[in-house]
C-alpha cells in the first residue's frame, strides 16, 4: 500500500460511496500555508461547478421549454419537444444511467441509481418527457452537494515521509560519503553533524552526544547518550558532530516501523455507515416491490384495466419515492456541521467523523502539547539564600548550557543581572560546576550532589518533576522544581467529557510518575507512563477488541499510528506535527483540549437535525406516494413534493450555523 493511499476515508452521507462522478480530492502537501488551503479549496469547488456544466446546460434547455411551452403562445412541436427532452436527458443524466446498468449487470438492482433511471424512463415511456427530465436534474443538483461534501473527506499523510532523511554521510576508507539510507548496512559507521537527523538505528561511538527524541517520545527534553548507548532513527543531534555504528537495516529502523503502524492502523479503519445508506437496504427494494404492485395487481380486480394508467401511477410513486430530498438536505446537514465546527476552530475532514464522535465511550490523549503546554517552566524555588541571590547565581552558571531546564531557569530569572562564570565544566549525566562571583556552584541533578558528597533533603529523592539542585561552596543551597505547565481548559474538558459518560485515558511518553501526577490534577481516570509509539498503539488496540469506541488525542509524530488507529482521530493543529494533522480525522486548531467537547456538541447537533430531515423527508414521501397510488398526485406534484420537502430540510439544516457549542 502507498502512503498518500492510506488516508481514503469517504465521506458516505447518502451511501454512495462508489459513486462514479464523485470527484477526485485534490492532494496537498502539508507545508501549504492556511491561506492557501483556503484558494485550493476553493478552487477545487468552483471546478467542480464547471466541471459539471452539461448539468446546466439540460437545466436551461428545460427551463426555455416550459417557458416557450407554457408561458407563451409558442406551440412546440412534439418532435422538438422529445429532441429537446432527450439532449437534456443525456446531459444530465448520462452517467446516473450508465452507474445503474453497470450495477445492474453485476446483480444490483436495489440502489438510488437504479431507481432513478427506472422512473426517469417510464415517464419517457408514457410520453411525459419534461416530467422524466426535471426528476433527472433535481436529482443530479442533490448529487452535486453531495459531492461536494464528498470533496472534502480524503487527505494524504505524505508528511511522514518529510522526517526521513533522504541522505545519510557514511564514513567509508575514511572518506565522508553522502548516499541514501537504504544503502546503509549494519556495522558501518555514519557521521551525524549538529541539527541534522538520524537516518537508522545504532549504538554511539563518540563519548557523548544529546539527542532531541520528541520524534518518537513527543517529549521535549533532549536525552544525553553516552558511548555505547542505543540511538534511534528519527532523533535529531541537538550537540556536536557525532559518529554512530549502524545496527539495522533503514527498513527496520523504529522510525520505518512508525510508518508501517500507520499504514497498518489506517487499514483496520473501515469507514462508518451513516444511517441512510443503512436504510437503503431495506427502503429501495421494498420502493420497487410497491411500484410492481401498484402497476400490476390492479389487473387482478380493476375492471377496465389501464396499463398506461397505471403505469403512470407507479412511476408518479417511484418519483416520490427516490431520495432527492434525502440527498440533498443529509449532506447539508452535516456540511452545516462541519461549517459550525469550524467557526469554533475545529476542522472535521469528513461528515461521517462527525456521526461517529456522538457514540464514542472513551477519550484517549496524549500529554505534553495535548493537555500541557509542552513548555518546561519554573513551579517552584526553595532556597537557604535569598531567592534573588539564589537565582542569580543559579541562572548565570545554567547560562551555559542548553538544556531546556536552564532555559526555564533563564526565562524565570531575566530580570536580574547575571555575572559571567568561570572554570566552567559540564559532568556529563549529571549537571554543571562552574565558579559564580567567586563562589563554587554546582547545579544540576542528585548524582552530581552524590558525586560531590555534598549532603541533601532526603525529600528531594520524591520529587517527580524535574527538578535542578544547586550546591555553593560545598553545601546544599536549594533546588528549583521545573515542569510543564497544564493548559487552562484541560481540567475542564476532562470534567466535561466525564459528565457526557465519556471514561478518560492519558498515555505518555514522558515518567510514569509525572503521566500519573498530571492524570491526578485533572481527575483523568487512568494513564500510563514511559511509553513509545508501539505502547500506545498496543493499549489503544487492546481497547478496540473490548469495543470500546475510541477518540485519540494527540499533537506529536509519534501520535500519528494511534490517531490513525483511534475511531476517531483528533490532532492538535495549533502546535502538533503535520504527519499527526494529516493522519487525524478532527483538527484542533487552538489546540485547546475543550474543543473535543466542543467538536462532540457539534456532532450531536447535526446529527440531530440531520434525523428530523429524515423524518421529514420520509413522512412527507410517505403521504404522496399514497396519493400518487390512488391517482390523486401526477409527477409534477411528486417532483414539487420531493422539492419542497428538499428545501424545508435545508432550511433547517441551516440552523446548524446558528446553535452554539
Amino acid at each position: 500500500m502507498k502512503l498518500n493511499e492510506l488516508k481514503t476515508k469517504p465521506d458516505t452521507a447518502h451511501g454512495c460511496c462508489d459513486h462514479d462522478h464523485a470527484p477526485a480530492t485534490q492532494k496537498k502537501s502539508h507545508d501549504h500555508n492556511h491561506d492557501d488551503h483556503d484558494h485550493d479549496h476553493s478552487h477545487e469547488n468552483s471546478g467542480l461547478f464547471i466541471s459539471r456544466w452539461p448539468l446546466w446546460l439540460s437545466l436551461t434547455i428545460l427551463a426555455t421549454f416550459l417557458i416557450l411551452n407554457f408561458g407563451t403562445d409558442v406551440t412546440v412541436s412534439r418532435t422538438l419537444e422529445i429532441t429537446l427532452m432527450l439532449t437534456a436527458y443525456v446531459l444530465a443524466g448520462h452517467k446516473t444511467v450508465a452507474l445503474a446498468f453497470r450495477k445492474a449487470s453485476r446483480g444490483d438492482f436495489f440502489n438510488e441509481f437504479t431507481l432513478m433511471t427506472i422512473a426517469t424512463l417510464g415517464a419517457f415511456y408514457i410520453g411525459e418527457f419534461s416530467e422524466g427530465v426535471a426528476v433527472m436534474i433535481f436529482y443530479e443538483i442533490g448529487e452535486l452537494f453531495q459531492d461536494l461534501a464528498v470533496s472534502r473527506s480524503k487527505r494524504s499523510i505524505k508528511a511522514l515521509l518529510d522526517i526521513r532523511p533522504d541522505t545519510v554521510t557514511v564514513l567509508r576508507n575514511h572518506q565522508q560519503t553522502l548516499v541514501k539510507p537504504e544503502e546503509v548496512q549494519p556495522g558501518e559507521i555514519i557521521l551525524v553533524k549538529a541539527g541534522e537527523k538520524v537516518a537508522l538505528d545504532g549504538i554511539l561511538i563518540s563519548e557523548t552526544g544529546t539527542f532531541n527524541t520528541a520524534a518518537l517520545t513527543g517529549e521535549p527534553k533532549p536525552d544525553l547518550k553516552r558511548k555505547d548507548e542505543t540511538v534511534l532513527a528519527g532523533m535529531i543531534n541537538t550537540d556536536r558532530s557525532v559518529e554512530i555504528k549502524v545496527s539495522s537495516l533503514f527498513k527496520d529502523s523504529k522510525l520505518s516501523r512508525i510508518l508501517e503502524m500507520v499504514q497498518d492502523a489506517t487499514s483496520r479503519k473501515a469507514p462508518t455507515q451513516l444511517l441512510i445508506s443503512r436504510l437503503a437496504k431495506i427502503y429501495t427494494p421494498a420502493v420497487f416491490g410497491l411500484a410492481m404492485f401498484i402497476i400490476l395487481l390492479p389487473a387482478v380486480f380493476v375492471d377496465n384495466y389501464n396499463f398506461q394508467e397505471w403505469l403512470y401511477r407507479g412511476m408518479v410513486f417511484l418519483v416520490i419515492a427516490c431520495p432527492c430530498a434525502l440527498t440533498i438536505s443529509i449532506p447539508l446537514g452535516y456540511f452545516g456541521g462541519i461549517g459550525l465546527a469550524s467557526r469554533n476552530g475545529i476542522l472535521v475532514k469528513g461528515s461521517n467523523f462527525l456521526d461517529v464522535v456522538t457514540r464514542l465511550d472513551t477519550v484517549v490523549t496524549d500529554k505534553t502539547g495535548t493537555l500541557t503546554k509542552g513548555i518546561f517552566e519554573v513551579r517552584k524555588v526553595e532556597t537557604t539564600l535569598t531567592e534573588n541571590q539564589f537565582l542569580r547565581l543559579t541562572a548565570s552558571l545554567e547560562s551555559y548550557s542548553t538544556h531546556p531546564a536552564a532555559r526555564a531557569v533563564l526565562n524565570h530569572a531575566e530580570n536580574l543581572n547575571l555575572s559571567r562564570p568561570t572554570e566552567v565544566t559540564e559532568i556529563a549525566g549529571h549537571g554543571l560546576k562552574g565558579i559564580v562571583d567567586g563562589q563554587d556552584v554546582l547545579a544540576g541533578n542528585l548524582k552530581l550532589l552524590k558525586k560531590f558528597n555534598i549532603a541533601f533533603p532526603s525529600s528531594l529523592e520524591e520529587i517527580v518533576e524535574t527538578v535542578v539542585i544547586v550546591a555553593v561552596d560545598g553545601s546544599y543551597a536549594g533546588h528549583i522544581i521545573i515542569a510543564d505547565e497544564i493548559k487552562d481548559d484541560a481540567h475542564n474538558a476532562i470534567q466535561e467529557l466525564k459528565k457526557m459518560g465519556i471514561r478518560t485515558i492519558m498515555l505518555s511518553g514522558d515518567k510514569s510518575a509525572v503521566a500519573s501526577k498530571v492524570a491526578s490534577e485533572l481527575g483523568i481516570d487512568e494513564s500510563h507512563g514511559d511509553l513509545l509509539p508501539e505502547g500506545k498503539v498496543a493499549i489503544v488496540q487492546e481497547l478496540k477488541n473490548k469495543g470500546k469506541r475510541i477518540a485519540f488525542v494527540g499533537d506529536g509524530v509519534n501520535d500519528a499510528p494511534v490517531v490513525a488507529l483511534a475511531d476517531v482521530g483528533i490532532a492538535m493543529g495549533g502546535l502538533g506535527s503535520d504527519a499527526t494533522i494529516e493522519t487525524a480525522d478532527i483538527v484542533i486548531q487552538n489546540d485547546q483540549p475543550s474543543k473535543i467537547v466542543s467538536a462532540i456538541k457539534a456532532g450531536k447537533i447535526t446529527k440531530g437535525i440531520v434525523y428530523q430531515n429524515i423524518g421529514l423527508a420520509m413522512g412527507v414521501k410517505i403521504l404522496v406516494m399514497i396519493l400518487g397510488a390512488g391517482g390523486i398526485a401526477t409527477l409534477w406534484e411528486a417532483v414539487f413534493a420531493d422539492v419542497g420537502v428538499a428545501l424545508l430540510a435545508i432550511l433547517n439544516a441551516f440552523r446548524i450555523q446558528g446553535k452554539r457549542i
